[in-house]
C-alpha cells in the first residue's frame, strides 16, 4: 500500500501495510537509521520521534494513525538544535544508543516547557532509558540547552559531526 508521510518537513511516499510501525518504516524503508529499536514495547524511548511536535515511541506507532501529521526524527533536528548542541558541550553520550530518544524527548520537553525545572526533565524524560547511566548529564544539557536558546541556523561541521557520533548513526555496529 502506498502512502505519504510528511517526514522532516518533506513528502514522502511509502510503500507498507497499515499497521507497519513507524520505526521500521523510517529505518528499513527510508534509511533513517538515527531512530532506534529498543524494546518494541514504547517503554526504553530508543525509537522516540515527534508527531506534530509530541514525542511519541514509533515502535508502535503504526504509519496509519500517523496521517498527515508532521514527523521529525533526529535527522530532521539538522545538528544545530540548542540540545543537541548542549549534548556535545556536555559529553553525554557513552555507547550512544539511547541518545537520539533522549534529545527527541529532551526537545520536545523544551518546545512546551522552555524553562523546565527538575521534576518537569524526571517527568519528561522518564521514559528514555540509558543503559550506561548518563542521567546527570542528560539533566546538565537540558538544563544548558534551556539557558541556550532557540536553533540559530548556523552550521557548525564539528558539532554536526560529533552528534551523528553521538546518535550512532555511525558507530560501529549501533546505527544499524
Amino acid at each position: 500500500m502506498a502512502l505519504t508521510l510528511d517526514i522532516n518537513g518533506k513528502p514522502v511516499s511509502v510503500q507498507a501495510g497499515p499497521e507497519t510501525p513507524l520505526l521500521w518504516v523510517l529505518r528499513d524503508e527510508l534509511g533513517m537509521t538515527g531512530t532506534k529499536f529498543g524494546c518494541g514495547m514504547a517503554q526504553c524511548g530508543a525509537c522516540t520521534v515527534h508527531m506534530d511536535g509530541q514525542a511519541i515511541r514509533s515502535c508502535v506507532t503504526p504509519i496509519e494513525a500517523v496521517g498527515a501529521a508532521k514527523i521529525t526524527t533526529i535527522e530532521g533536528l539538522g545538528g544545530q538544535h540548542p540540545v543537541q548542541q548542549a549534548w556535545v558541550r556536555h559529553d553525554v553520550p557513552q555507547c550512544g544508543y539511547c541518545q537520539s530518544g533522549q534529545i527527541m524527548s529532551a526537545c520536545a520537553l523544551l518546545a512546551q516547557k522552555p524553562k523546565p525545572s527538575d521534576q518537569d526533565i524526571d517527568d519528561a524524560m522518564a521514559g528514555n532509558i540509558c543503559r550506561c547511566g548518563a542521567y546527570q548529564r542528560i539533566r546538565a544539557a537540558i538544563k544548558d540547552a534551556a539557558d541556550f536558546g532557540p536553533p540559530t541556523g548556523e552550521a557548525h561541521a564539528d558539532i554536526d559531526e560529533a552528534i551523528v557520533a553521538a546518535s550512532g548513526a555511525t558507530h560501529r555496529g549501533a546505527g544499524r
